[in-house]
C-alpha cells in the first residue's frame, strides 16, 4: 500500500506539472489572403489543411486589418497599437522611429521566459533600415527580408519555361521549396525539432509570403483549378455614389502614370487562378508546418494562431491588390486554436480587429496583460462564440494610397472606417484640417458586395449619424471639431 501511495502522489504531482507548462505558440502569417477566398467554405479554393486547422480552433469571421498595407497593419498587429499612435500609414516608415520603447508581442513572452524566433514575413519586409525588429526575437530572424519580386524559382539545372500570360503571372514545373515559401516552411519544421529537443516555452512566428504577387506557385497548384470554372469579379463596377477618393489606381497590379496596364477579362481571369494556386501553395506549406507539430507531440500544448495581414481585391469594385477601405480589403482570415478547446471548429461572427491577438495571447498563455496595447482580448470568445468584445472595427487608409513622407508629399486625405454588425460606415477626412470632406455608408445585411453608397439617402440619416458617433467614440480624431487631424509629419 506504501508503495501505491508513492506511486499515486507521484503520478499526481507530474499531471500537475504538466497542467502547469507553459503553453507554445505558433504564430502563422499570410500575405494579401482575403478572408472569402481563404478558409471559409468558399466553393472553389482548395486548401485542406487550413480547413484541419479550422476544425481544430474558432474561425474568426469578422476580423478586420488596421490599415490594409503591409507595414502599418503589421506593425498594429505586432505592437497591439493603434496607427495613430505609432505614426505608421506608409511603407517606409519603421514602427520604432516613433514608438522606439514599444514592447512588441514576441517581447512580452520572450520576458515571460519564452524562445521567441521569426522565420519569413513577419514584420514588413523591405525598404527599411532596420530590418524586421531584432529586438523582438532571440535569434536571427530568416528569411523576413526580400522583394516580393526577388521570389524567383531556384532548382538545380535549367529552369522550365512558364506556361502563363499575363506579367503578374508565373507557372513552372518546380519542386516547392523553389520558392520562398517551401524554404519558409522547411526552416519552421526544423525550428520546430529544435524546439522539442531544448524543452523551452517557445513562440515561433512562420510568415508565409503568399498569396501575394506575384502569382508564381509551382504548376501543380494551378492544376488543382480549371479555369473555366473561376468566376470573374460578380461586382467590377465603381460602386453608385461613392467618392472618388474612396478609389486608388491599383499600381501593385497595373502600374502607374502613363505606364499604366489596361487588362483584359483572360488577364483578369488567369491572375484570379493564380491567386487561388498561391493559396493552395501557402496551405501545403501550412500543412508541412502543422504535420510536424503533431509529429513532435507538441499539439497538445501549443496555442496556434493564423492571420492575413489585410484583404485583397481581384478587380472587384474597379480595383486590383489592396489599400482600400473597402470590406474586400479590411476583412481578413483569422483563426486561434487553443488545445481541448470546446468551441473547435465552430465560427463567430463577433467583430474583432488584428491587434487585439496581442492581449489574447497574453490571456490564454497566462502571461501578464500588456499595458500599451490598444487591442482587447478575445478570449471571452474562444469560450463563447456569441459573446462580443467590440461595437466595431476600426480600419483606415490615406490617400494618395501611397505617398513620401516628406512636407510637400503628405497626403491630402485620411480615411476612417468602421465596420459594425451591420453597416460599414467611412469619413474621409482632411489631413490638415480635420474637416469631413466626404462619407460612405454600406448596407452589409442587405449589400454585402457594397455596390452603393447610401451616405447621401435621406432615410439612412439616423444609420449615418449612429455610426459617425461611434466612430467618434473609437477614435478621438474623428470627433467633430478636433484638429489638426493627424501628428505633424516629420
Amino acid at each position: 500500500m506504501k508503495h501505491a501511495s508513492i506511486l499515486v502522489s507521484s503520478l499526481l504531482i507530474w499531471v500537475s506539472s504538466l497542467s502547469a507548462q507553459p503553453m507554445n505558440v505558433l504564430f502563422i502569417a499570410s500575405d494579401d489572403l482575403r478572408n472569402d477566398l481563404g478558409c471559409y467554405g468558399h466553393p472553389i479554393v482548395k486548401t485542406p489543411n487550413l480547413d484541419r486547422l479550422a476544425k481544430r480552433g474558432l474561425m474568426f469571421n469578422n476580423a478586420y486589418c488596421q490599415q490594409a498595407v503591409c507595414n502599418p497593419s503589421r506593425a498594429s498587429i505586432m505592437t497591439g497599437r493603434r496607427l495613430d499612435s505609432l505614426q505608421v500609414w506608409d511603407l517606409a516608415t519603421h514602427f520604432r522611429t516613433h514608438a522606439p520603447d514599444a514592447v512588441t508581442l514576441p517581447q512580452h513572452f520572450m520576458k515571460a521566459g519564452y524562445f521567441t524566433q521569426n522565420i519569413g514575413k513577419i514584420f514588413h519586409n523591405w525598404i527599411h533600415e532596420i530590418h524586421g525588429d531584432p529586438a523582438s526575437w532571440s535569434v536571427p530572424a530568416q528569411m523576413h527580408f526580400a522583394n516580393h519580386g526577388a521570389d524567383k524559382p531556384e532548382v538545380k539545372g535549367p529552369v522550365p519555361p512558364s506556361s502563363a500570360v499575363d506579367p503578374k503571372c508565373e507557372c513552372r514545373a518546380v519542386p516547392d521549396e523553389a520558392y520562398f515559401d517551401g524554404r519558409v516552411a522547411k526552416l519552421a519544421v526544423e525550428a520546430l525539432e529544435q524546439r522539442k529537443a531544448e524543452a523551452k516555452p517557445f513562440f515561433l512566428a512562420v510568415g508565409f509570403w503568399k498569396p501575394h504577387s506575384p502569382f508564381n506557385a509551382p504548376k501543380k497548384y494551378w492544376d488543382l483549378y480549371r479555369r473555366e470554372d473561376i468566376a470573374m469579379p460578380k461586382n467590377p463596377e465603381w460602386p453608385k455614389d461613392a467618392p472618388r477618393i474612396a478609389w486608388h489606381d491599383s499600381r501593385e497590379i497595373l502600374g502607374s502614370g502613363p505606364k499604366a496596364r489596361k487588362v483584359t477579362a483572360d488577364n483578369i481571369r488567369e491572375m484570379r487562378h493564380g491567386y487561388l494556386a498561391n493559396i493552395s501553395y501557402m496551405d501545403a506549406q501550412i500543412g508541412k508546418v502543422l504535420d510536424a507539430l503533431d509529429r513532435l507531440g507538441l499539439t497538445d500544448n501549443t496555442v496556434i494562431v493564423f492571420w492575413s495581414d489585410h484583404g485583397y481585391h481581384l478587380g472587384e469594385q474597379t480595383l486590383f491588390a489592396k489599400t482600400s477601405n473597402f470590406e474586400l480589403d479590411a476583412r481578413v482570415p483569422m483563426i486561434i486554436a487553443t488545445p481541448q478547446m470546446k468551441t473547435a471548429g465552430k465560427t463567430t461572427s463577433s467583430l474583432a480587429e488584428l491587434m487585439d491577438l496581442y492581449p489574447t495571447l497574453a490571456e490564454v498563455c497566462d502571461l501578464p496583460k500588456p499595458t500599451t496595447t490598444d487591442g482587447v482580448s478575445l478570449a471571452p470568445i474562444l469560450t463563447d462564440p456569441a459573446a462580443t468584445v467590440r461595437e466595431a472595427a476600426l480600419t483606415q487608409h490615406s490617400r494618395p494610397a501611397y505617398y513620401d513622407r516628406e512636407p510637400e508629399k503628405v497626403p491630402t486625405h485620411m480615411g476612417y472606417t468602421i465596420r459594425t454588425a451591420t453597416h460599414r460606415y467611412t469619413e474621409w477626412r482632411n489631413w490638415k484640417t480635420g474637416e469631413t470632406t466626404d462619407r460612405e455608408l454600406y448596407d452589409h445585411v442587405n449589400d454585402p458586395d457594397e455596390t452603393v453608397n447610401l451616405a447621401g439617402h435621406a432615410d439612412q440619416k439616423d444609420v449615418l449619424e449612429n455610426h459617425a458617433a461611434l466612430l467618434g467614440k473609437m477614435n478621438p480624431v474623428c470627433k467633430p471639431g478636433w484638429k489638426p487631424l493627424l501628428p505633424p509629419v516629420p
